[in-house]
């Protein structure tokens, strides 16, 4: 059988990052990928000049046709944008209950605009969250979702990943992107373990759609039939080669793009 995976998020008519970002992922991984889309944006690499919210019975018309019909093996949920569109998504899930949901809690873009409104926040953490096998967050919105501090050592970032896993998703993967030092350390945290994640720190401000592209790759490893463990890891290799690979195209004047398609050309 044909690996599926839907992205449930909003589009970036730059494509960068969102819906482009995660089906050029799961494309360059070997999965083919489907996509709900829950809001257009207005974007580029420099900002975000406008959102505009699909509305949720919409949102729930375009899952419940892609689950009817295709084998969907993991689920990736991008930015949701608003509370409508959360209850929207988690009564989807309720209904097709996929193997598989990695939940990327995008809150802000990485040109620093907002991506989720705050009145939104609750309703995502008690909405979602128990529904994901997985959800990951970076340092600043792990912070952000515990009304913290942004953690600065490795104490208080596994701290704040037992806090997020406590809320009732099966695992959380905590991005060190913004941390700081010679290596970016994502820690993999579940009931039973913390797995820290290094790989190198990379020179770049091509880093558009770097959270959605690696959460979707975790997905499509999930898709595949990996472990968690073990599509967490190929995944976090894989975008740190993507981001290496970034400075190759001249994209934009602001923060460009991964190379999602980095092997290849």
């Amino acid at each position: 059988m044909t690996p599926v995976a839907l992205t449930i998020a909003g589009s970036d008519s730059s494509g960068g990052a969102g819906i482009q970002a995660d089906l050029k992922s799961f494309a360059a991984l070997g999965v083919y990928g489907a996509s709900a889309i829950t809001a257009l944006t207005a974007q580029n690499t420099t900002g975000v000049s406008g959102i505009h919210p699909v509305p949720a019975s919409f949102v729930t018309a375009q899952i419940d046709v892609v689950f009817s019909d295709l084998d969907v093996g993991a689920v990736k949920i991008g930015m949701v944008a608003q509370a409508e569109t959360i209850v929207a998504i988690a009564d989807g899930l309720k209904r097709w209950a996929p193997r598989h949901v990695v939940l990327d809690p995008v809150m802000v873009a990485t040109s620093g605009d907002r991506l989720l409104a705050a009145e939104a926040i609750d309703a995502l953490k008690t909405t979602l969250f128990p529904l994901s096998s997985l959800i990951t967050p970076n340092l600043p919105e792990t912070a952000a979702l515990l009304n913290e501090p942004v953690a600065s050592n490795e104490a208080d970032v596994e701290r704040q990943g037992k806090q997020l896993l406590a809320m009732g998703c099966r695992a959380v993967l905590v991005k060190g992107g913004h941390g700081h030092g010679a290596e970016s350390i994502d820690y993999l945290i579940d009931g039973e373990r913390s797995i820290a994640l290094a790989a190198p720190r990379i020179a770049t401000a091509n880093t558009h759609g770097t959270g959605c592209s690696l959460s979707s790759a975790i997905a499509a490893g999930l898709a595949k039939g990996e472990g968690m463990e073990t599509a967490v890891r190929n995944a976090k290799a894989w975008i740190t080669d993507a981001i290496a690979a970034a400075d190759r195209f001249a994209v934009g004047h602001g923060h460009g793009p991964v190379h999602h398609f980095h092997k290849y050309y």
